[in-house]
């Protein structure tokens, strides 16, 4: 690390922080909200975060034999689905750079019969090799990385020409909605976060990093410049989320 490193400021929610220090504190969040990771989701969404991966998994034109890695794939919502969908001929790479949230996923994989590799990397500096994937997912962790912009670019480094980039994250709300959602975020999630994972700050800083991440159309610009082509999103629960999707050519 040399001293323009230690000097670049980024934003930790609300914070701003030194980048060298983003992974770590991003690292204690996840670290402390593993073990309630699924249940906690399940509450905050009233279920539909449920409803938001099957629309990705839908889109994804994902089938029999395909090559998928799902990066930040956490606790392996998205790769229990396509493990489904891939076959025995197939291949699903759950990665993340948390170990605590690996490790649930990759034993939510087992539990289900699914032998999947399973791989702690950076986003940043995926350890796969060019054009090797059919499709590439990040479903709510783009926003927790520190280069944004380089996570996007080696994700669509590793993809196969034809294939596709998937991005489901949480975006900006229809303007309407913004009262009632604020409220919600800052003073309902962090009161479930502490009933439920006793942890009422990880959820506020989920709640702070949702605000601060690139709007539709910034992060469909994001892609664009990477290279990605015919790039296009689908706004969900009143843009609460939002499904980007662009392929390699």
């Amino acid at each position: 690390m040399n001293d323009n490193d230690t000097h670049k400021k980024t934003h930790f929610g609300f914070q701003s922080v030194p980048e060298h220090e983003k992974h770590k504190k991003v690292a204690e969040v996840f670290s402390s909200v593993a073990q309630r990771y699924d249940i906690m989701n399940d509450l905050m969404s009233m279920g539909l975060h449920r409803l938001w991966k099957a629309f990705t998994i839908q889109l994804s034109g994902v089938g029999k034999g395909d090559r998928v890695l799902d990066v930040a794939g956490g606790t392996a919502d998205l790769s229990l689905a396509f493990a489904k969908r891939v076959g025995a001929e197939g291949q699903v790479w759950l990665t993340d750079i948390n170990h605590a949230m690996l490790s649930r996923g990759r034993d939510r994989m087992v539990d289900h019969g699914f032998i999947s590799p399973v791989t702690q990397c950076d986003a940043e500096k995926l350890p796969f090799p060019d054009n090797w994937f059919d499709c590439v997912t990040v479903a709510f962790g783009l926003r927790n990385m520190t280069h944004k912009d380089r996570a996007i670019a080696e994700m669509m480094r590793v993809l196969r020409p034809g294939g596709r980039l998937l991005i489901l994250e949480f975006s900006k709300v229809w303007k309407p909605l913004s009262p009632a959602y604020d409220f919600y975020s800052f003073k309902i999630l962090p009161w479930l976060g502490e009933k439920v994972a006793n942890d009422a700050d990880s959820y506020r800083y989920l709640a702070e990093s949702i605000r601060m991440h690139p709007s539709q159309d910034e992060l469909k610009a994001m892609m664009e410049q990477v290279g990605l082509k015919r790039v296009d999103y689908f706004n969900m629960t009143g843009g609460v989320v939002c499904l980007h999707r662009g392929y390699k050519f």
